[in-house]
């Protein structure tokens, strides 16, 4: 999944990350003959690389950034009382995550492509939900739901 870098970071061992829309960190390493990147040596040159996509592999594989915070939650939802919108295709804004978490009983959590897979959902599993990805859900029977929202926090 494309996702734009938005700044940069060194880790803890002084090798420079492209920090991505999504939450996600890239490696963008310099290291001839291997990978071919002299514009992160440069602090022009990864500006310069601001706003360019990188293919966001961990967005592909629905993996939970590290560093969200969460920041709203939907009510307790019951098949009676789920929103004709979480039914039906939509997705969350750039940079929000959702976490689908199941109190009771069991919902399909249906993902559009490029995962294209739908998964179970009960008390015992929880469902992420990838910015910007489309997804629906839908009840098997009585269950207890809810969404929680979140995002990685702004430096002060």
């Amino acid at each position: 999944m494309k996702r734009s870098i938005v700044g940069f970071r060194l880790d803890e061992e002084d090798h420079w990350v492209a920090e991505l829309d999504c939450g996600h960190g890239w490696h963008v390493r310099h290291q001839p003959p291997f990978v071919e990147r002299p514009w992160v040596a440069s602090e022009d040159g990864r500006r310069s690389r601001l706003g360019s996509e990188l293919d966001c592999v961990r967005c592909d594989r629905m993996e939970w950034p590290e560093g969200l915070t969460e920041y709203n939650r939907t009510p307790e939802f019951d098949e009676t009382t789920i929103p004709a919108g979480l039914r039906s295709e939509h997705s969350t804004k750039k940079g929000v995550w959702g976490r689908i978490r199941v109190f009771s009983g069991v919902l399909h959590y249906h993902v559009n492509a490029p995962v294209g897979h739908t998964f179970r959902l009960d008390p015992e599993s929880s469902g992420v939900v990838v910015p910007e990805l489309a997804h629906r859900v839908e009840p098997e029977g009585p269950v207890r739901f809810r969404v929680e929202f979140a995002r990685k926090q702004e430096p002060a």
